[in-house]
């Protein structure tokens, strides 16, 4: 346990699809049902459920780095009816963007954990929201934090070893990927990465 280490993994469900919106354009309408989060510095995975969002922002205040998969385009822009802070402003990390800027396309997370990890998400984002209108906050809690998990267990996987794996979609073949991370291990300040286009594909 390093208390200093001020960096979290973050990974939300929604209550409503892409389709219930209107599109990707109104991804502030699509809610949080749950947001998980793994705090490097208790080593503890924590979720909040909608009503505890205003916790939620005090670590993010005081978080160094907040680490997602594909969270700059989707998580934040989700959460920031939430917050009474710019999410823009604050220090992020994105694997997924990190990975597009570096082969040119945009992956699924589990495509990387079952080539990086050899094990993968447990289910679909709709399986999140069938949970929800179900009542099923158990299962809800457990699939968002396994999210969470697996983003965190890949992101220290690229820092300790200075790469990732990840299924090509062409000839379904497993490649590895060099990456640069260690300079994440710190817990200084960070500048937020820049996102890139939105997605031309719907996430659910």
């Amino acid at each position: 346990m390093d208390k200093a280490d001020k960096r979290i993994v973050l990974d939300l469900e929604t209550k409503r699809t892409f389709d219930e919106v209107g599109g990707r354009e109104h991804l502030d309408q699509l809610e949080v049902t749950v947001v998980g989060v793994f705090d490097y510095g208790t080593e503890e995975y924590i979720i909040f459920e909608e009503r505890e969002i205003g916790k939620l922002q005090n670590l993010l205040i005081n978080a160094s780095l907040i680490i997602g998969f594909n969270h700059i385009s989707f998580d934040m822009p989700v959460l920031q009816p939430y917050l009474s802070l710019d999410v823009k402003t604050l220090p992020l990390f994105d694997i997924m963007v990190d990975f597009q800027q570096r082969v040119g396309h945009r992956i699924s997370l589990d495509s990387i954990a079952q080539a990086t990890l050899g094990v993968g998400k447990t289910g679909h984002g709709l399986d999140a929201i069938r949970y929800y209108r179900e009542g099923k906050m158990k299962e809800l809690k457990e699939y968002c934090l396994n999210d969470v998990k697996v983003t965190k267990e890949v992101f220290d996987f690229g820092i300790a070893n200075g790469k990732i794996s990840y299924m090509s979609k062409f000839g379904n073949q497993k490649k590895d990927l060099v990456v640069d991370w260690k300079g994440y291990k710190n817990t200084k300040k960070l500048t937020s990465t820049q996102p890139p286009a939105p997605a031309q594909y719907k996430l659910f």
